[in-house]
């Protein structure tokens, strides 16, 4: 185990039997380049349900590319928005509404991975925030933490908002820079799964992001304590 993957509880563990969401304490701090990596680890299948912006190259298309999971693994999107803004907001722009009742987690068979859009908080339409939408679903979250100067109290926020509405935590995927002592803070004081850590991965191949995966990661940590 390396010092990334710290862990808070030593409890047994058994294979989760749930889909897996990716959750994020902000947006852009790569937890799509984290999804392809989970999601090449287990050979799951990826689902987006709500894709904000269109011109550039989309979470699923990257996931898609990086991944090295066969097509049929990954489901289209529930919503596809043009505009790169909050889900709530490009859909209004877009003239439509994101119904969460019509947002229903796909029936297949094999580990699923589910990538939210943005932070916990982002409003999926004027009434429902994702978080509440998670809630709803009732599966394991990973949040996914940048390093970076702010991930402490950004991620202690996130922990305490999931716990508040008894979402089942798998852990958190820090993304950057080995900071030891701010990823040890977190677990310590956050009472939490240290995942593991990715790394900038440059250049941005489906190889590298592989290698950098196995070697930060374990498959043994995506379960779920007993």
């Amino acid at each position: 185990m390396t010092n990334d993957q710290m862990h808070v509880s030593s409890s047994p563990m058994s294979p989760s039997k749930s889909p897996i969401m990716i959750v994020g304490t902000d947006t852009d701090i790569g937890k799509t380049i984290f999804a392809a990596g989970l999601v090449g680890m287990l050979n799951a299948n990826y689902w987006k349900p709500i894709q904000s912006g269109i011109e550039d190259e989309t979470d699923t298309e990257i996931v898609a590319r990086l991944s090295g999971v066969g097509s049929e693994k990954i489901l289209p999107e529930g919503y596809r928005l043009n505009q790169s803004l909050s889900p709530h907001r490009s859909a209004e722009l877009d003239g439509i509404e994101i119904d969460v009742n019509a947002l229903t987690i796909p029936d297949i068979d094999g580990p699923l991975i589910i990538e939210g859009a943005g932070g916990l908080m982002v409003p999926m339409n004027r009434k429902t925030l994702l978080i509440d939408q998670v809630a709803r679903w009732k599966v394991p979250v990973i949040l996914c933490a940048r390093t970076g100067l702010g991930t402490i109290n950004h991620t202690l926020l996130s922990l305490e908002a999931l716990r508040a509405r008894d979402i089942p935590i798998l852990g958190v995927a820090f993304i950057g820079d080995d900071i030891p002592d701010t990823i040890r803070t977190i677990g310590e004081m956050g009472q939490v799964r240290i995942l593991g850590r990715l790394p900038v991965i440059e250049p941005l191949t489906p190889e590298a992001v592989e290698a950098a995966f196995s070697e930060h990661f374990s498959a043994d940590a995506f379960q779920m304590e007993a």
